[in-house]
């Protein structure tokens, strides 16, 4: 009989691919598969033709991008050397996560599908295409794929005799188990994991550079109905090096009242400490958990407690609950029937993991600490593109960002984790400091000083342009274009005074829409459609860059109709030529986006 082994590999962002990748380690124990899950770039690549099943689970970033734990892996993966057979006794599947509002929608799992195949792999399904954008989210086709998936793979790989599959009442034994400390016993004080001691390692989320905040300033009209910030964070010391195009990675954290109310209905006693043990010699520990750690820390800088929880959330607490009525609803809440319910109960008015703690409150009483981990993901740091040159501000990054807070059915509003916690942090009170290190962004800025740069960020979208300006003017790269749009000249005109002064001094042209300043709505495709004789003289004769950045729900499909529109009128095309002209300039990189839902 063929190994019964599964091996689950992820490459993800923001960690999404992660979460299912685990829950399909779940599925795969109940049916006795021995499961192996981990990150692409945490694996030893050459023990690839030695597995039998393998899963890979991955997500794809900025332009058609592999995410920062499975780059090693990509590259490896992608050598023209590697044998045509090397995986013929693979049997293979591709999961890929993704957002179809992005031009290359699951780009990294067609190519990685197609790899697989080229390099002898048995496909043992069709291409799994998770949609954030669907209505009830990636499960839509999530579910009824890896339905189809256990079929198969059970066919191939056939339960032993008089061996059945776990039903979905059994617990599974949790990852970790805690071993509380009488605190007068411990010698050892908590790992000083704030320390910004750099070990000749940039850094990296494992260990942060904590920067101080040198301001945080409103950069919106008190009037005006959006609190946005514009924030300097002081890294002189820090080894990071970035550039125009980049993006930082700033570590959030649940405020104090979240810590007091979780621990009170867990009944966890916050300066309690703990050391650590997985129960299964293949689970690594938390990365970013100090051994030993107390509760306090965990809670308020590890579990997203106040993310929306998945639907493994309630399928798990569903086997902690003794109350008939709680326990039916979360066993709805997890079933494939009771996605709709969950979806208006949970995503609609996004609710949190803390308030349905609130909701279930005979459940979560007796919740066991060991499923902790298992139950609440950890909190995962936010990405903003990084609104400055380093070449201007050699000892400073800065961010443009909006604070989130919106309001749903539910009548405590809704405040987006991180900008809340960094809008209250206030460097006048005293030193503050934020955990934070860079990585690469999607956008690429030409090299060449006479290459033009046409920029279009409306709202906090201009934050990489803004430092993309920066850089370009300090390289003397003066042809720089930026359409900016916002609602009003006097209220969200961000950076309008260093706007007018480099226009005054010939290094920028600027283009504004400011959409309420008169009755009939201006928004940046319509300058755009305004300046067509401008545009296409600029990407036609002096081969410029187009970028744009900002909210992916209208405004890019509008602006992009609008730069075909010119194609047509200034360039005399056809409409199939003029989109077989865009799309030549996004594959020659001349084209690039970085949008967000």
């Amino acid at each position: 009989m063929a190994e019964r082994k599964l091996l689950v590999l992820y490459g993800s962002q923001t960690g999404t691919a992660q979460d299912v990748a685990e829950r399909i380690g779940r599925e795969g124990k109940r049916r006795h598969f021995t499961c192996r899950v981990t990150a692409l770039d945490h694996y030893t690549l050459a023990d690839l033709i030695y597995e039998p099943l393998v899963m890979f689970v991955c997500s794809t970033t900025g332009q058609g991008e592999s995410p920062d734990n499975m780059k090693h892996f990509w590259r490896f993966f992608f050598r023209r050397n590697l044998p045509a057979n090397s995986l013929c006794l693979v049997d293979s599947a591709v999961l890929g996560l993704g957002d179809s509002s992005y031009p290359k929608f699951n780009f990294i799992a067609k190519k990685l599908r197609k790899r697989l195949v080229q390099l002898g792999s048995n496909p043992l399904m069709t291409l799994g295409l998770g949609d954030d954008q669907h209505e009830l989210g990636p499960d839509a086709v999530i579910d009824p794929w890896l339905t189809e998936f256990w079929a198969k793979a059970l066919k191939l790989y056939p339960l032993p005799q008089g061996v059945n599959e776990l039903s979905d009442d059994v617990l599974l034994p949790s990852k970790y188990s805690f071993q509380f400390q009488d605190e007068t016993n411990i010698d050892v004080p908590v790992q000083a994991l704030d320390m910004n001691g750099r070990n000749g390692k940039p850094p990296s989320q494992v260990q942060p550079f904590h920067a101080r905040v040198l301001s945080n300033r409103r950069v919106t009209d008190p009037s005006h109905f959006q609190d946005v910030r514009l924030m300097k964070f002081d890294i002189a010391g820090s080894g990071i090096e970035y550039s125009a195009g980049d993006v930082v990675m700033i570590e959030p954290r649940n405020s104090l009242e979240s810590v007091q109310q979780f621990c009170q209905l867990l009944r966890l006693d916050p300066h309690s400490m703990f050391f650590l043990k997985p129960n299964d010699s293949a689970t690594p520990l938390p990365a970013r958990l100090p051994q030993p750690c107390t509760v306090q820390y965990m809670v308020e800088r590890h579990l997203d407690i106040n993310g929306v929880p998945r639907r493994s959330f309630f399928e798990l607490l569903s086997h902690f609950s003794v109350d008939e009525m709680e326990q039916e609803k979360l066993k709805e809440f997890s079933s494939a029937k009771g996605q709709e319910e969950l979806y208006s109960y949970c995503n609609r008015p996004r609710r949190t993991t803390l308030e349905v703690l609130f909701d279930f409150p005979h459940t979560t009483a007796i919740i066991p600490h060991d499923y902790l981990l298992d139950l609440i993901p950890e909190m995962r740091p936010r990405a903003f593109s990084i609104a400055s040159s380093q070449q201007a501000h050699p000892d400073q990054l800065h961010i443009l960002m909006a604070v989130v807070q919106y309001k749903t059915m539910l009548k405590k509003p809704r405040n987006g984790l991180c900008s809340n916690w960094l809008a209250s942090l206030d460097p006048q009170q005293g030193e503050v400091r934020v955990p934070l290190w860079t990585k690469k962004g999607g956008l690429r800025f030409p090299t060449d000083a006479k290459t033009p740069a046409i920029m279009v960020g409306p709202g906090t979208g201009v934050a990489p342009f803004r430092a993309a300006i920066q850089e370009r003017v300090a390289e003397g790269k003066q042809d720089n274009c930026l359409f900016f749009g916002s609602r009003g000249k006097s209220k969200d005109f961000f950076c309008q005074a260093e706007w007018e002064e480099l226009t005054q001094k010939g290094c920028l042209t600027l283009f504004t829409a400011f959409s309420r300043d008169q009755e009939n709505k201006i928004y940046v495709q319509h300058r755009i459609k305004e300046n067509g004789p401008l545009l296409w003289d600029l990407l036609h004769n002096k081969c410029a860059f187009f970028y744009i950045a900002g909210n992916a729900k209208m405004m890019p499909t509008q602006v992009m109709d609008s730069l075909k529109s010119i194609f047509q009128s200034e360039g005399g095309l056809a409409v199939t030529e003029a989109e077989q002209l865009l799309r030549d300039l996004e594959r020659a990189g001349r084209f690039q986006t970085e949008t967000w839902s």
